[in-house]
């Protein structure tokens, strides 16, 4: 991504999803369990305009698919709420 966050950066702003898929589009996001474009993940969010690089890197990284995240559903940190169910625990 910081290939990406360097254009991100360099763009100017306000800008919208069309105008960043069109410069940026093909650059490709490599994740653990795979990749996608930049278009790929930023299509997913419909028409939107940000205003600085900031909130177009956190919009991408709120896009993309399953394949960045790791073990859906995991968390090592929290239980889940009272009336909520998550996850049975695994022990390694």
């Amino acid at each position: 991504m910081a290939d990406l966050d360097a254009k991100l950066d360099a763009h100017s702003y306000p800008a919208t999803n069309e105008e960043l898929i069109e410069a940026y589009g093909d650059t490709v996001l490599e994740f653990q369990d795979g990749s996608e474009t930049f278009a790929e993940a930023l299509s997913r969010l419909g028409e939107y305009t940000y205003e600085d690089s900031e909130s177009a890197r956190l919009a991408t990284w709120q896009a993309v698919s399953s394949g960045a995240v790791g073990r859906v559903g995991y968390s090592d940190r929290d239980a889940p709420c009272i009336g909520e169910s998550g996850p049975e625990q695994v022990s390694f």
